[in-house]
């Protein structure tokens, strides 16, 4: 992979209720990605950029919801997550990375 997609791949950290959990119950860490994206390519990044080891990778595809303004009518845009499992011993301060 090219180091050009390496860095356009990771679109952002998400902190929510349910990636805190996930990430004290499971050691995860969940990434907003963009939609193309493979499990191998999101792996190959996370460690080339954060320098961890990565176990395994599940990506979720949200899809864009409804809405309605008045008399509009919109759909939110589809988007992609991935749920990024570390190897013991191995953390990512996301604090940093936003």
């Amino acid at each position: 992979m090219n180091d050009k997609r390496l860095y356009k791949i990771i679109l952002g950290t998400l902190n929510t209720e349910k990636s805190v959990r996930a990430a004290d119950k499971n050691q995860q860490v969940v990434f907003r990605v963009v939609k193309d994206a493979t499990k191998t390519e999101l792996k190959e990044a996370i460690e080339k950029l954060f320098s961890v080891k990565v176990d395994s990778v599940q990506t979720v595809n949200v899809g864009g919801k409804q809405k309605q303004f008045r008399q509009m009518s919109g759909e939110r845009s589809s988007w992609k997550k991935a749920y990024v499992r570390l190897a013991e011993g191995h953390d990512i301060n996301i604090a940093n990375f936003q």
